[in-house]
C-alpha cells in the first residue's frame, strides 16, 4: 500500500470509520472504500457491504477474478442513558456481544461507582457529555430513566449524529407523547418513525436482565442489519434500504 492510501486508511480508522482495503488479486491496485461512500456502481457493491456489515476480511470471487476485501472496523458501543437496574444488567450482556457500554446519569442518587464499577459511568447531563463522545454510526443509544428531561435531549442528538440505533423505554402511550415532544424539538416524522420504542424485541421481558437481553438483541440486529453505503441525509429514513446504500436483507427475506 502506497503512503497516501496508507495515510487515509489511518485517518478514517482515527475517526471511527469503517473502511475496507481493496485489491484485485494477484497483485492489482489497492483501493479504499468507506462504508459512508456511496457504493452506487461499484462491481463489488454487494461483496463490499457485506464485508463491512459483518467486519469480516477475506476473498471473495466474481466474474472470474478474485479480490481480498481487508475489513477495518471500529468497535460498536452503546450509551445508556439512565443508571437504572436495566443499565446494570446490560453490563454483562453487552460486554459477551462485544460492545462496550458508557452509562450516562446526571442523578447522583443513581449513578455511583459502586452499582457501576465494572463499566464506563459519567454521573453528568447527556447535554454535557454525549457531544465530547462521539457519537456516530457505530453507537447505539438506549434511554431508559424514563424521564423526557434527560432522555429527550440525548435522543435528538443521537439521531441527529446518525447512531445506528435509537431505542426508548416506555409503553406505547408513552411514546405518542414522546413523539410528539420530539417532533416539535425539529426531528422529522422519518426520524421519529426510526426510533426503537418500546425498547427491545418483543419477547415478553418483566424483569431488567429479561429486557437487557431483548434490548441487546435489539441492537444487534440492527447493527448487522445496517445500511452501508451513502450516509443518510437529515429526515431521511433509518431503516436498511435507503437511497444510496446497500441494504442487508437477503433475497426474499420480509421487510
Amino acid at each position: 500500500m502506497d503512503a497516501r492510501l496508507l495515510a487515509d486508511l489511518n485517518a478514517r480508522r482515527h475517526a471511527r470509520q469503517a473502511v475496507a482495503v481493496v485489491t484485485p488479486l494477484p497483485g492489482g491496485e489497492t483501493r479504499l472504500v468507506g462504508d459512508g461512500d456511496d457504493l452506487a456502481g461499484d462491481p463489488l457493491a454487494v461483496e463490499i457491504a457485506a464485508a463491512l456489515r459483518a467486519g469480516r476480511s477475506g476473498i471473495v470471487a466474481k466474474d472470474g477474478a478474485e479480490t481480498f476485501i481487508n475489513v477495518h472496523v471500529p468497535a460498536p458501543r452503546i450509551v445508556a442513558i439512565g443508571a437504572v437496574h436495566i443499565s446494570q444488567a446490560l453490563i454483562p450482556v453487552a460486554a459477551a456481544a462485544g460492545y462496550d457500554l458508557i452509562v450516562v446519569d446526571p442523578r447522583t442518587a443513581f449513578a455511583t461507582p459502586e452499582r457501576f464499577a465494572a463499566t464506563t459511568l459519567l454521573a453528568d447531563w447527556p447535554e454535557a457529555v454525549l457531544p465530547g463522545l462521539g457519537i456516530d454510526r457505530y453507537t447505539a443509544l438506549a434511554a431508559v430513566t424514563h424521564d423526557p428531561k434527560i432522555d429527550d435531549w440525548a435522543i435528538v442528538h443521537a439521531i441527529r449524529r446518525d447512531a445506528f440505533y435509537v431505542g426508548a423505554l416506555g409503553s406505547r402511550k408513552t411514546h405518542a407523547k414522546r413523539r410528539e415532544r420530539l417532533l416539535s424539538a425539529g426531528l422529522t416524522e422519518a426520524d421519529v418513525e426510526g426510533i426503537h420504542a418500546p425498547i427491545g424485541i418483543d419477547i415478553g421481558a418483566a424483569s431488567p436482565g429479561e429486557i437487557a437481553v431483548a434490548v441487546m438483541a435489539e441492537v444487534i440486529e440492527a447493527f448487522r442489519r445496517r445500511p452501508i453505503g451513502a450516509p443518510r441525509s437529515p429526515g431521511a429514513p433509518r431503516s436498511p434500504g435507503a437511497p444510496g446504500s446497500i441494504g442487508s436483507r437477503p433475497p426474499g427475506a420480509p421487510s
